[in-house]
């Protein structure tokens, strides 16, 4: 079965290199790829935490990127940004856009988002948008909850969203905001942190959250609007292939693991 990692992060700095580690993995090129090449994995893609500089988005082949606006607060005017974001999205190698709302204090429907929004659809790319849990205790959930990718779903329906983490923990309602926007589809990133050292002793201690997710899934019944990706290097990478197995029904594996991501970030493989 091939694989594509729908979302990993690929950053060189001390914070990333500790996480890494706690995975069971190294934080280099070198690493991910023979890691890849073991698993199956074919393709990643890198949600940005760089500059919005071109030059500062160089990856190996067999990643791609969207180009991160995790810089709002760079010393540019917004017509600049702007500008910038549209030669990344130029680019073969860049197949979307992804937001930190929750991080930066913004809602994904503001207005003052409409000409990055109206770049998304002219260049046919996806919009990523973090949701859920935050990795930092200054970052705010109200901004992060998947009920607020409904209005910008509505609002900016020639955009194609992907809501990162499914929301995790709110499920509930990620499931409600998929089910009625079909412009908005999901990557099951983010769910797994560190090196789990007894799967099975791990997954009967988590039975409630993994049957409600399972669920919650199997509900919606989108399974060709979900995507697999480990949020690199939070997690470990064998682990989470089987975590997702659980909650992804045998028939659906090759379009959770690889199709869907094909189509949704129109990706040249």
């Amino acid at each position: 079965m091939k694989i594509i990692d729908a979302h990993l992060h690929f950053y060189k700095e001390d914070y990333f290199d500790e996480i890494a580690l706690a995975a069971g993995h190294e934080n280099t090129a070198e690493h991910l790829e023979d890691a890849y090449q073991r698993l199956g994995v074919v393709h990643g893609v890198v949600m940005g935490n760089k500059s919005l500089e071109p030059k500062e988005h160089d990856y190996p082949a067999f990643l791609s990127y969207c180009i991160g606006l995790d810089t709002l607060g760079e010393e540019r005017s917004p017509e600049e940004q702007i500008a910038l974001v549209e030669e990344n999205l130029k680019r073969r190698q860049c197949v979307g856009i992804k937001l930190y709302p929750g991080y930066h204090y913004f809602y994904i429907y503001d207005d003052m988002l409409a000409p990055i929004y109206e770049l998304a659809a002219q260049y046919k790319k996806p919009v990523a948008v973090h949701t859920g849990l935050t990795a930092t205790e200054k970052a705010l959930l109200k901004y992060a909850h998947p009920n607020v990718m409904d209005e910008a779903a509505t609002k900016f329906r020639a955009v194609h969203f992907v809501m990162c983490h499914f929301g995790e923990p709110y499920f509930t309602d990620a499931v409600a905001v998929m089910e009625k926007n079909p412009n908005v589809s999901a990557d099951l990133s983010g769910m797994l942190a560190g090196k789990i050292k007894d799967f099975e002793l791990f997954c009967a201690r988590k039975k409630f959250y993994i049957e409600q997710l399972h669920g919650w899934l199997a509900y919606l019944n989108a399974y060709d609007r979900l995507m697999f990706g480990t949020d690199w290097p939070l997690a470990n990478f064998d682990d989470y292939i089987a975590f997702t197995k659980l909650l992804i029904p045998k028939e659906y594996w090759n379009a959770v693991f690889y199709d869907n991501a094909v189509q949704i970030y129109n990706l040249h493989l």
